[in-house]
């Protein structure tokens, strides 16, 4: 029996950098809360940013936020885990050069940090994506916490991360591509996957009894982390040979069919 349900929310739940989810989704999270399962956004994202899509059922979910730099449930903190600092400087260092081809966000447990004066940018944030963020002129001289480091280039990326910022970081931290137009950097120790377990183990809930889906490489750790998982019809290749199943993708709701068809549709016995 399924006991828990976590979803990627970018490229699989919803389109990428939108604000909305859909009303069948929202319904079906109500209806799972009822039959004792429980929905976990797992994104990227940050914490606000994703109470936001959810904030009709906001208070009823768990998040895997920062793609498990932080993890949340009941407004309550589970875990949280820092960037070394002289990872932080480096990265940056690296990105700064690239200002005006691709920006960056910079992750705290309370929002985020952003060195960018491109308006377009910092619409994108605010009314795409409803992050928290404060402007400033070095993240480095602040004192927050930084539990991520997100560059985003719009339309693609892939270029530039694959072929420079994945390989110059790779041994050093977690680098990875979160979307076409995202690449994100956290501490080596943190994966979607391992945050899925931390909550398993905090909630008492087994493997078998979790299903996951995703279609980014920030993923594949949630795959493997629950006993039925769904890659979307536009997932990487890697995400596909590392889920057990396929669905359609956000253009036609496969979360909420595969959640419909195999939980909601089946009748509740005593």
């Amino acid at each position: 029996m399924i006991r828990l349900i976590a979803s990627d929310v970018d490229g699989t739940l919803i389109k990428d950098s939108t604000p909305d989810l859909y009303p069948e989704m929202v319904r079906a999270i109500r209806e799972l809360k009822k039959r004792g399962i429980l929905f976990c956004a797992a994104s990227g994202r940050q914490y606000e940013s994703l109470r936001n899509v959810f904030r009709e059922v906001a208070d009823d979910i768990a998040y895997i936020a920062e793609n498990g730099a932080l993890i949340c449930y009941r407004n309550e903190i589970i875990s949280v885990t820092p960037m070394k600092r002289e990872h932080i400087t480096g990265i940056m260092k690296m990105l700064r050069p690239y200002y005006g081809r691709c920006e960056a966000v910079v992750s705290t447990a309370g929002g985020s940090l952003v060195e960018s004066k491109n308006q377009e940018f910092l619409d994108l944030l605010t009314y795409g994506y409803h992050n928290a963020f404060r402007k400033v002129e070095d993240v480095l001289k602040e004192e927050d916490e930084i539990i991520k480091i997100a560059a985003c280039q719009k339309g693609s990326i892939r270029k530039l991360g694959e072929g420079l910022f994945i390989p110059s970081w790779e041994d050093k931290v977690k680098v990875c591509m979160a979307g076409e137009e995202w690449v994100d950097f956290m501490d080596k120790s943190v994966d979607k996957g391992v945050g899925l377990k931390l909550l398993q183990e905090t909630l008492g809930i087994k493997r078998e009894e979790t299903m996951a889906f995703g279609d980014n490489d920030n993923d594949i750790g949630m795959m493997e982390a629950a006993g039925e998982s769904y890659a979307v019809d536009t997932a990487t290749p890697e995400v596909k040979r590392a889920a057990k199943g396929s669905c359609p993708g956000w253009a036609g709701k496969g979360v909420y069919q595969i959640i419909d068809t195999k939980i909601l549709s089946q009748v509740l016995t005593a």
